[in-house]
Parts: structure tokens; sequence; C-alpha cells
């Protein structure tokens, strides 16, 4: 199943991606009654946090709404590219990077490859969706890169969980432009001042679910900006796998519903390249992130309003 959020008067909805269109949950609720006996959630964290019976649910009321709609006019069906995108996990408890995680991409900065998972974290002022505009803060950057990635999106609760067993805690995974002010970035030992200025983690388009992705670890990933392909690899490259990163973290954290894990990027960004090649993002640019089987995430980079 493909979740995601559309923003409607101000308020967060969510909607779910078939291909008639995008179902709009809460609308439908109040016009098409549910299946005796069910729940329907109506945010993407009740999703989440329901877990399979959650989904089911879910999956039969979408069956009744595409139903309804065959047989007349629907306003409960809509058109995707008419809709105002929100991030497609709106309020994640904890957002977690890991940092110099594809082999290619730690030689192209010359990084040593690392011996244990580099975390760090962003905040939720970072969370926008696709189709927005990020602003470059140039009051306080002047090198906004790019980077491509995979996020996991944890389902349960997980706490010292197994390699073996970490996927199965594993709700489903998105797409995210980790946005990265590379001076800032390096101004000290700690990454995370560059990391998370406002809007630099767009994440979308939509939330898949696990099934529908099967092994996270065997996936297409690229950049585009303005048109030409600056990143392109696979995530089979990464030093720890989702499984390895799932399980390392919950031995030093609890993870719970909803929260999500940025994978790290592969090589292609412009911190990768020799100084006198360097070109930052600027003002006009579009940037478009494709994982493969979790649709294309596109943002327009746009000057700081002043």
């Amino acid at each position: 199943m493909k979740l995601l959020t559309f923003i409607e008067e101000g308020q967060q909805k969510l909607g779910v991606k078939t291909e008639q269109g995008i179902v709009h949950i809460t609308a439908a609720l109040e016009e098409i009654p549910v299946l005796e006996g069910q729940v329907v959630p109506q945010t993407v964290h009740e999703v989440i946090d329901g877990g399979a019976d959650a989904l089911a649910a879910l999956a039969a009321y979408v069956d009744q709404v595409l139903s309804a709609a065959d047989r007349g006019p629907s306003t409960h069906v809509l058109v995707e590219s008419e809709l105002t995108l929100g991030p497609c996990v709106t309020h994640p408890n904890k957002i977690i990077c890991v940092g110099l995680n594809y082999r290619k991409h730690a030689e192209e900065t010359n990084a040593p490859i690392p011996q244990y998972p580099i975390l760090f974290n962003k905040f939720n002022n970072t969370l926008t969706g696709h189709g927005a505009d990020v602003s470059l803060a140039e009051r306080v950057t002047s090198k906004v890169d790019y980077e491509c990635e995979l996020v996991i999106v944890i389902g349960t609760k997980a706490k010292y969980v197994t390699k073996e067993d970490a996927l199965s805690h594993v709700f489903g995974y998105c797409n995210v432009n980790d946005l990265s002010a590379r001076d800032l970035q390096l101004r000290t030992q700690q990454w995370l001042l560059g990391k998370s200025l406002d809007g630099f983690s767009p994440l979308g388009p939509y939330l898949v679910t696990a099934d529908e992705v099967g092994d996270p670890n065997n996936l297409g990933i690229r950049t585009l900006v303005n048109g030409e392909q600056r990143q392109n690899s696979n995530t089979s490259d990464m030093i720890f796998h989702c499984d390895e990163i799932v399980s390392y973290i919950s031995q030093h954290m609890t993870l719970v519903p909803g929260d999500i894990i940025l994978t790290g990027t592969p090589e292609g960004v412009v911190l990768g390249l020799s100084e006198d090649k360097q070109v930052y993002l600027k003002d006009g640019d579009v940037v478009t992130i494709e994982v493969e089987k979790l649709g294309t995430l596109t943002n327009r980079m746009v000057a700081e309003q002043r």
C-alpha cells in the first residue's frame, strides 16, 4: 500500500494511492459507512500504530470507496497532481540519520570506512513534502548540497532486536532528500547544524509498506538536478544494511512506531567533487530524488525570503 499526506484547508489528511486516484479517507468516512466491526485509521500515524489490523481495515475500506466510485462520480477519489502534499510521515518521534553509509560515497569524500554506523539526528522542523519549495537559507549558508536517501519507517517497538529479526519491525520505506549545508556541517565535529535547517528533509511522496518493497538493499537510487543525473547507485552499496542499522540502533535506544531512519547517501554529491568543480544548489534549482518502488520526490530550491 502507498500512503501519503495532503494538505486541505490547512490540515493534514490521509490519502491512499490507487490506480483510480488518491482516496481521501476522512471525506469518504463522512458518507460511506465502514464494514461492521472495522475501525478505519484517519492519519498516517494511526495506520503505523495500528499495524496489520489497521492496514487490513484501511485496505478493505479503500475497496469499498472504489466500488462506490465505479457506480458513479465520486468526490472521494482525488487527482494526485492537484494536491498539495505534506511529509508522508508527519510527526516522527525520532529522526535518526546514518552518515557515510555508502562505500563509494566514503571513498569520494576521502573518509575512512566506518567501523560502526555514524549516527546523528535531525528534527521535525526539517520535514516538508513533495512539491514544496525549500529555502536555501543564504543568511547562514552558501553551500547547500543534495543527498538522496532511503528512509526506514519503524512499525513496531524495537529494543535489543537481532539483525535477523530487525526488518520485521519495519512498517515501510520512503524517499528523503537529506539536504546539507556543508559549510555549517563541517564547521565543527558535530554535523547537526548543517543538517537541521528548516525544510531540509523533504520526505515522500509516499510511505510504501514493506511488503511492496521487498529487499530494501536491492533498490536503485538516484538524484537529478534540473534533469541532470548527479547520483546513480543501488542500496546494495550500503556499508551497513538496513537490518544491521535497525538492530544496531535498537541496542542503544528504543525505536517506536513512526520513528524514521535516514540510511545514508551514495556517491555523486557536490562535496565529493574537487573544489574547482563544486557548484552548490542555487535559487531555482529543481532536485528530484528517486528510490526504486518509492516514487519520485521533487522540490525546488528558492532564495531565502527577507
